[in-house]
């Protein structure tokens, strides 16, 4: 629980640092105000799949004991990950933009696989939740509940 707590608390820290980058970096760079940049999405990102996303699974996991399954630390640490290679992007994309640089490729190449991680990341959840849930209505499961 404690990690899950550490991880959800530093996406709040990174979520809102990112939303005072975004607006000084374009204010610094005479950036129009409302042209699009994908740095305008990253707080929202951090803020939702980071924070709201772990805090949920943290409320989950004082109930359902996810972490014993082993399916969990694989969640935790690919789902992670995944945010974290997106939001890099997000954040070296933005730049660029801002910059009046060309994106390149290899930027959206990398994207891509931290949105697959982040997908892999939601289906070890799923798969840890599900486990969770059998363990709990298992015939034994329920008869030391009802003693």
């Amino acid at each position: 629980m404690r990690k899950l707590f550490i991880a959800a608390a530093t996406w709040t820290a990174a979520g809102l640092a990112s939303g005072v980058f975004y607006r000084e970096f374009t204010k610094l760079n005479q950036f129009p105000e409302g042209a699009p940049t994908q740095l305008a999405g990253v707080h929202t990102h951090l803020l939702a799949l980071g924070t709201l996303v772990l805090l949920i699974v943290l409320a989950l996991e004082s109930t359902l004991e996810l972490s014993r399954s082993r399916a969990f630390r694989w969640f935790f640490w690919t789902y992670n990950l995944g945010l974290l290679v997106t939001a890099a992007m997000m954040i070296w994309h933005g730049s660029l933009t801002v910059l009046g640089q060309p994106a390149t490729r290899i930027i959206a190449d990398i994207a891509g696989t931290g949105h697959a991680l982040i997908g892999a990341g939601f289906t070890l959840l799923l798969v840890t939740i599900g486990t969770a849930i059998r363990r709990r209505t298992e015939p034994g499961a329920i008869a030391a509940a009802q003693a």
